[in-house]
């Protein structure tokens, strides 16, 4: 209950300091306060209960310390005495047992390494790292963050495989690890886990995606310019509704939209640009009627767009250049003064469209798509408890 409490706390600072930022489309900025000095009212003179989580705290940083070999804007010149709770970027909790709470060094431009005696500040609920030049891989013993919510190891120049000791830290609810250079497939088991967000973007992670893609619970997932391969997995239209942004964009992925897609009435964003599907649009893009961001871009895609894709009520910028669509109804025209591209498609008697020849051919035209049964016509409120069942059927099925 405390760790909770403190959170919330920390969060509402958050709100306070001008280099917050909302987890954004494709963008490296992570959720933080940038450099701050220790909370809880502590001055650097103040004395503190000595305990021996300060004291390993202490130990940790100063570690931790040794191991920075460039600090351009002094941040840890501050870090001097056993009151790390003075230091700059460290927050503490100081009522009763005093301990380190958070860790904030947004844009400090620190260059070193993770050491693994950071796992000595075991109560942390937050730590955030984004934008600065840490190297080398994830410690192992990062396991002891039990209580940790937030990671943000974005915009620095970490490597190795999927850092999966993430995956051991029970109360992650925040993953933020783009903008570095993991590579490898990605863990079955990071979509099984009760996380929020997941940001994997600009790395070189490559693979399928797993098909427990479908388990995650997640409001915002970021898989975008990467060497992802394969399909988007059949399970994508089992995941939570509650789905709000979802980037795919710049990997290696082929074939079809998969038909669930139709289940994310909350969804904001989507983009599948510069991958190689193919097939026609399934007509469950329809029931997002809260996207506002669809992005269908340099693909193999072909048919028509029809009119109810281009009346969706919030739809503010729809893509499709670059595939092989070959027309569009008259509801699509609304949308040419705030953001309609359809260059380079070939669609007759429209400008700046394929050359004939290449319209001649169309990628996998025939290609036969998985759909979930819909209903004719379609009831897009009934499409999430269909796939549901769809899902349960085939589970048990399976079953021996």
């Amino acid at each position: 209950m405390q760790k909770t409490m403190i959170l919330s706390i920390l969060h509402i600072l958050l709100l306070l300091f001008p280099n917050a930022a909302k987890a954004s489309i494709g963008i490296g900025i992570g959720v933080g306060i940038g450099i701050g000095t220790g909370n809880g009212g502590v001055g650097a003179n103040t004395p503190l209960p000595s305990g021996s989580n300060l004291n390993n705290a202490y130990t940790a940083l100063q570690a931790w310390k040794s191991s920075i070999t460039d600090d351009p804007l002094k941040i840890l010149d501050t870090w001097i005495g056993s009151n790390v709770c003075s230091y700059k970027g460290i927050f503490c909790d100081t009522s009763e047992t005093p301990f380190v709470a958070g860790i904030d060094l947004n844009h400090a431009n620190l260059q070193g390494t993770l050491v693994k005696e950071l796992s000595l500040l075991s109560d942390i609920t937050l730590l955030h790292l984004n934008s600065n030049k840490f190297s080398g891989t994830v410690p192992d013993t990062f396991k002891d963050f039990t209580f940790l919510q937030e990671l943000d190891l974005s915009n620095n120049q970490l490597s190795g495989s999927f850092p999966t000791v993430t995956l051991d830290m029970p109360s992650l609810v925040y993953l933020d690890l783009r903008f570095n250079n993991f590579k490898g497939s990605l863990p079955e088991e990071l979509f099984n886990k009760k996380l929020d967000a997941i940001f994997l973007n600009n790395n070189q992670f490559s693979g399928e995606i797993p098909q427990s893609f479908g388990n995650s619970p997640a409001s915002v997932i970021n898989l975008a310019n990467n060497k992802l391969s394969g399909n988007i997995p059949a399970s994508f239209g089992f995941m939570s509704s509650k789905l709000k942004e979802i980037l795919f964009l710049n990997n290696q992925l082929t074939g079809c939209i998969p038909q669930g897609v139709g289940i994310f009435t909350e969804m904001q964003v989507l983009d599948v640009s510069f991958n190689s599907l193919v097939g026609h649009l399934p007509d469950t893009i329809s029931c997002l009627q809260d996207i506002e961001v669809l992005n269908l871009g340099h693909n193999k895609l072909s048919g028509d767009i029809s009119d109810v894709i281009c009346s969706l009520r919030s739809l503010l910028n729809l893509t499709v250049a670059y595939n092989f669509f070959s027309g569009f109804s008259q509801e699509c025209s609304r949308l040419f003064n705030i953001g309609f591209d359809f260059t380079d498609n070939c669609i007759p008697g429209r400008n700046m469209q394929r050359p004939s020849p290449e319209c001649s051919v169309i990628p996998d035209v025939n290609l036969n798509c998985l759909r979930i049964p819909t209903p004719k016509p379609l009831v897009c409120g009934t499409l999430a408890s269909r796939a549901s069942n769809f899902k349960y059927t085939n589970i048990h099925s399976s079953s021996p």
